[in-house]
């Protein structure tokens, strides 16, 4: 048996898409645990609902199928939520007699044995989370016909825990629906459409009843066609997604076995004036309650308002006995690439406060469009904003998301004290009109007259920072600004009103020079590269940022004792048109 493992926390890829339902029908938990002690675990056994087997072929070896039947401990405590003591699980095979052979991979499940109709595994421990707990690898009998059917009941004992029982159905034969892939056009532009005339086969050993076409198109694609029998639903703006479209069809008919479909009318797939990295994924099922219950996951859908959506046969033949009576030929995907771009936009803030206080500030990025970024197949992040502290000033609060590294951008060790500069990668999505708002908390340790530290939203690898879907790199840098003088000194990325273009970053506020320094003052120089600061643990050497620019000491006491008594502190005019636009 397979020995229970810690729960690994998947975040990225293609696992986001199983996460919605769109590639395995949902597993299916028994019924309710009794009422027990509240210091005594419950656990629950969980599995497919039904499996269809190959049916038993006049010449050869029967092909198998699997069956995974899964263990929950619904503990959400990591470290102290475990099970620490020996399990029994036992399946009642006598009511597939006849119908299945079932057997357990010796080597995946070492300690479980099959006597007649009973197979018991023995384990020990149960960490917290969905884990696995068995494979059953199960052939139709010598002797079964098409249709015939029965259960597996698996139940669990250990001393001082319970565990919810579970059944599945495993039945000969049935439909084997396949998706054809389609030759999408997969380099466009803005705007461009092109046909999708979703083909399927049927090559089970029985007719469908129905089928649900499942349609999921990442957020720069769009299917302008709402039909009445389809229900749709958006990814949730506030959540780290692709925002992708979500279609669930139920198509009446019988769809028989050897017969190909193909919809009545092409859909239309429509490359938006926000795509860029794009996918569209098309997934055949057998249509029931159950299955939309499964696919829908909880989603809110709403119903469209167009005409219907039919299939077609575009031809038949004698009913084909399927080589692979199993769900993963239902589905096929495709991923567009749009000749597009996005505007990067970095915003910083001006803040103001006497020695010793505490100041808040706002800084980070908005994408002006027209494209949305999502690294859909990598999971990587899109960018990282990269903040250089101003001089005087140490970071007491920041965002989790951002991290500490040296004044050069390599890896610092320590997480916890103040540190010269922070990189804050964003998810593996920024949407149009969205960004990264990263809230900091600095102490003022010396007073200065217009410290400033640069605000740049770049690439994650410091060494080639370029975005490459930017075109206007000269408003990826803003400053925060820390006790600037006058009011409206702009510390935005852009200039209201132009294009962004120049290549040259937004300029800080001039500091007033110290009367006791050369009249031409003094600028640090830029920093020397470090490693890839958006990416952990990076080490390599590669291109800096622009330092936080002239910073002059208040020399005068008078002017000292005015800014310690707060007489000139403002409350400067701050960019926030373009980030709640």
């Amino acid at each position: 048996m397979t020995r229970s493992t810690p729960r690994t926390v998947l975040h990225r890829t293609a696992g986001s898409l199983a996460a919605a339902g769109l590639l395995a029908a949902a597993s299916l938990a028994g019924a309710a645990a009794p009422a027990q002690a509240a210091d005594t675990p419950v656990f629950t056994l969980g599995g497919p609902a039904e499996t269809a087997l190959h049916p038993y072929p006049e010449d050869g070896r029967p092909k198998s199928s699997t069956v995974g039947i899964s263990l929950n401990n619904p503990s959400e405590d990591e470290e102290n939520g475990g099970f620490g003591g020996d399990f029994t699980l036992t399946f009642d095979l006598s009511g597939v007699a006849g119908v299945a052979d079932v057997k357990f991979d010796g080597e995946a499940n070492p300690d479980c044995t099959v006597t007649g109709t009973k197979a018991v595994c023995e384990d020990w421990g149960i960490w917290p989370g969905l884990q696995g707990a068995a494979d059953l690898v199960v052939t139709a009998a010598d002797g079964s016909e098409s249709g015939d059917t029965g259960t597996i009941t698996v139940t669990g004992q250990a001393d001082g825990a319970t565990f919810t029982p579970f059944t599945t159905r495993l039945t000969v034969g049935g439909p084997d629906l396949v998706m054809e892939r389609l030759p999408f056009r997969t380099e466009l532009t803005p705007g461009e459409k092109q046909q999708a005339p979703i083909t399927f086969a049927n090559r089970g050993t029985r007719d469908a009843d129905g089928v649900l076409l499942t349609l999921r198109y990442s957020r720069g694609l769009d299917i302008p066609q709402r039909y009445s029998n389809c229900e749709y639903t958006v990814d949730d703006p506030d959540q780290p997604d692709f925002g992708s479209t979500t279609a669930l069809c139920s198509v009446k008919g019988a769809f028989e076995a050897g017969a190909t479909y193909t919809l009545a009318t092409p859909l239309t797939l429509e490359a938006t004036e926000r795509a860029y990295y794009d996918t569209f994924l098309y997934r055949i099922q057998e249509d029931s309650a159950a299955q939309r219950a499964a696919q829908r996951a909880g989603a809110l859908f709403e119903r469209g308002t167009g005409g219907v959506l039919e299939a077609v046969p575009v031809k038949k033949g004698v009913a084909a006995r399927s080589t692979d009576l199993n769900p993963h030929d239902n589905q096929q995907d495709a991923d567009f690439r749009t000749e597009n771009t996005a505007d990067f936009v970095a915003y910083g803030d001006q803040v103001a406060g006497p020695e010793g206080s505490t100041v808040k500030a706002d800084i980070g990025f908005r994408n002006e469009g027209p494209a949305w970024i999502g690294h859909i197949r990598s999971g990587e992040d899109v960018a990282t904003v990269d903040f250089t502290v101003p001089q005087g000033a140490s970071v007491t609060s920041k965002p989790e998301r951002c991290r500490a590294v040296t004044a050069d951008g390599k890896y610092r060790e320590d997480q916890t004290s103040p540190a010269p500069r922070y990189v804050c990668n964003t998810s593996m999505t920024v949407r149009d009109g969205s960004g990264l708002d990263l809230p900091f908390e600095l102490r003022v340790d010396k007073a200065m007259v217009g410290a400033s530290g640069a605000v740049t939203v770049r690439n994650t690898w410091l060494q080639n920072p370029k975005l490459p879907f930017d075109p206007k790199p000269g408003n990826n840098t803003a400053y925060l600004v820390l006790n600037g003088e006058g009011d409206g000194s702009d510390s935005g990325g852009a200039t209201a009103g132009g294009d962004g273009g120049s290549g040259e970053p937004s300029t800080p506020p001039t500091p007033a020079p110290d009367p006791e320094e050369t009249p031409s003052g003094s600028s640090a120089s830029p920093t020397s590269g470090g490693s890839s600061a958006g990416t952990a643990g990076g080490t390599g050497d590669g291109g800096g940022l622009a330092s936080t620019g002239s910073i002059a000491l208040i020399a005068s006491g008078t002017a000292a004792a005015a800014l310690a008594a707060g007489l000139v502190l403002f409350t400067a005019a701050r960019r926030r048109a373009a980030r709640h636009a």
